[in-house]
């Protein structure tokens, strides 16, 4: 099993997809990705979980987010679900689904458990970022669908923080105050954040959110 961490390099890995052959670093190109698996076609959760990704097309296009889909089943079977996403949840998927029937890309990734089921893909989630490395792993269990809006928060997060010296709180949101990082002094935090910012505790200083870039 894969023992891929934060900060690692995102495997690359030609597949097999619903779009045709795609070579993954080079469908990215300088955009961030989400990449992640579920456990079958045809299966009730995995449908409203693709279709509620295609609906956010805009949403993820607006953080310049590439979007890829993973299961150990093959072309024929993802295109004729698609049509039961499409039908099903009223939308149209938009984005390339793995056909992994070697298991190739999902072992490079660790997505299958083998105590959770040694032939199916847990549901894993991995965001890349422009350089290629790994931002974020979130695995949740067959039973459980992914929140999709909070994939995206966390993007928003990631993007934020890849610019500024600053984290983001518990249950931060786009456009909320955030927290200044401790290596930056008060002295410099007068320079760097010119809308000003309140310190709680020495260790823990609100400013209003900068832009991201």
């Amino acid at each position: 099993m894969s023992e891929l961490k934060l900060g690692d390099k995102a495997p690359n890995f030609d597949a097999e997809t619903s779009e045709g052959k795609i070579n993954f670093y080079d469908y990215l190109g300088d955009s961030w990705g989400i990449l992640f698996s579920h456990p079958a076609d045809y299966t009730p959760v995995c449908t409203t979980e693709l279709g509620t990704v295609a609906k956010y097309k805009d949403k993820f296009e607006a953080r310049n987010t590439k979007v890829m889909a993973l299961s150990v089943d093959g072309v024929k079977s993802h295109k004729g679900w698609i049509d039961d996403i499409n039908e099903t949840q009223n939308t149209t998927v938009n984005f390339p689904i793995i056909a992994d029937e070697d298991k190739k890309v999902s072992n490079l990734y660790g997505m299958i458990h083998p105590k959770a089921d040694d032939t199916l893909t847990v549901r894993s989630v991995y965001v890349i970022g422009p350089d290629k490395t790994i931002k974020l792993m979130i695995t949740y269990p067959a039973s459980t669908g992914r929140n999709f809006d909070e994939l995206l928060r966390v993007i928003d997060s990631l993007q934020l923080t890849a610019y500024q010296k600053v984290a983001t709180p518990a249950n931060w949101k786009q456009g909320e105050d955030v927290v200044i990082s401790p290596s930056v002094s008060n002295e410099d935090a007068k320079k760097i954040f010119p809308k000003g910012f309140k310190e709680v505790k020495p260790y823990l200083r609100m400013t209003p959110q900068p832009d991201s870039k």
